[in-house]
């Protein structure tokens, strides 16, 4: 007997990393030794201290009851305390903290909370597809809003029209980006402030990557910019900046009835994190952050690696300002999925096509460097052998 789900699941995008993998195992399960550059999920073990201060919380009764539903108070407090320390923010742990399992949680939930069927959320095109689903799933229309390199992977506001301007409820945005690395800057975030405010959008803004800058880049919160907070949220997550992946928390902070509104959606959802898991997540955003230093500093070694590998090669490619992800274009004559195809067939090499992220990320294939430096030369040199590039040649 087969039952007929809601029309909500039909609406649902495809889940485009499922396919991916889905190739993958394919390959490996054929033999094969795949480097999987494809996928977004860190490879470094969580720091040590923070998988002590579990073990700890583990040990202790009191923690093994239902947690309060919106989370305890001392991770609340531990969020506003991460946000003073590291960008100057203030906020209130009671009324502008919300406790997530994990960040992709949050950023679908966040459309169910203020788009009513029909509604308009503008969206980065490309961008992370996570929020096309929350999207659906409220019943919402996309407008969607083209990141180009000759505007430094930033939306161009001015292209978008009177009527988006008034039908939109919601913004998302996502710096540092994903899938192109791109940053924003304190003038980029003034003006969507200034934007969000003049239209009554409600910002919101995707901080997953707000630890991985490079160059001696510090990535900005949008939450610094003056008035940030009248008019969006920002979403963080544990799990880039300190390889907590597998742990599910993370947090939304800003404006306050944007706050108890995911709050309020998660009372009805869950009855909060595992306290010891509460309680790690605290010890990481208090405890020593030597670890984000060392962490990114591997993310910058792994990118100087990949890109000069492959400047080699003769792939005329741009180096990432932030995130762990490299943005590349595909040689003429392929679409990204072809060349995608191409590279996991007769290379081995596992990459995102960037038509899976938007129509505007069509001509890019998307490189994570979540694997050491010896695996990233080698994927380089696998797809220089491939003889489509004009090699470079030094000294």
């Amino acid at each position: 007997m087969r039952f007929q789900p809601a029309e909500m699941l039909g609406r649902l995008p495809e889940q485009f990393f499922a396919r991916l993998v889905g190739k993958v195992a394919a390959k490996i399960r054929a033999g094969y030794d795949v480097i999987n550059l494809g996928q977004g999920n860190p490879d470094l073990p969580t720091p040590p201290h923070i998988v002590e201060a579990l073990k700890m919380a583990a040990d202790k009764p009191k923690l093994h009851r239902y947690s309060p539903f919106r989370g305890y108070g001392f991770l609340r407090e531990a969020v506003a305390e991460f946000y003073r320390r590291e960008y100057g923010v203030t906020l209130d742990p009671e009324r502008e903290v919300a406790v997530l399992f994990g960040a992709k949680a949050g950023l679908v939930e966040i459309s169910q909370c203020f788009l009513n069927p029909g509604d308009l959320a503008l969206v980065p095109d490309p961008g992370y597809p996570d929020y096309w689903s929350g999207i659906a799933i409220a019943g919402g229309k996309m407008g969607r809003m083209p990141l180009a390199a000759d505007n430094g992977f930033l939306p161009d506001y001015s292209v978008l029209s009177a009527r988006q301007l008034e039908r939109a409820k919601l913004m998302f945005l996502n710096y540092p980006n994903n899938p192109t690395g791109a940053v924003a800057s304190r003038e980029f975030f003034r003006e969507t402030v200034e934007l969000a405010a003049k239209h009554r959008i409600l910002v919101v803004h995707d901080f997953a990557y707000g630890s991985i800058g490079f160059d001696g880049h510090r990535p900005v919160s949008f939450l610094e910019v003056p008035g940030a907070k009248e008019v969006g949220v920002e979403f963080y997550t544990l799990s880039k900046t300190y390889n907590m992946a597998g742990w599910r928390v993370g947090f939304a902070v800003g404006n306050e009835s944007a706050i108890e509104a995911i709050n309020l959606i998660q009372d009805h959802y869950y009855v909060s994190l595992f306290g010891a898991v509460q309680a790690a997540a605290a010890e990481a955003l208090l405890g020593p952050q030597d670890c984000v230093g060392e962490l990114v500093a591997v993310y910058e070694r792994r990118r100087n690696t990949l890109i000069e590998k492959l400047r080699e090669a003769g792939w005329e490619v741009q180096p990432p300002a932030g995130s762990f992800f490299c943005w590349l274009p595909v040689p003429k004559g392929y679409t990204s999925e072809a060349f995608a195809d191409l590279l996991l067939e007769r290379a081995h090499v596992a990459v995102a096509p960037g038509r899976g992220f938007g129509e505007h990320g069509e001509g890019y294939v998307r490189v994570g460097l979540l694997t050491d430096e010896s695996r990233l030369a080698e994927a380089a040199e696998r797809i220089a052998r491939l003889g489509l590039f004009t090699p470079s040649l030094k000294g």
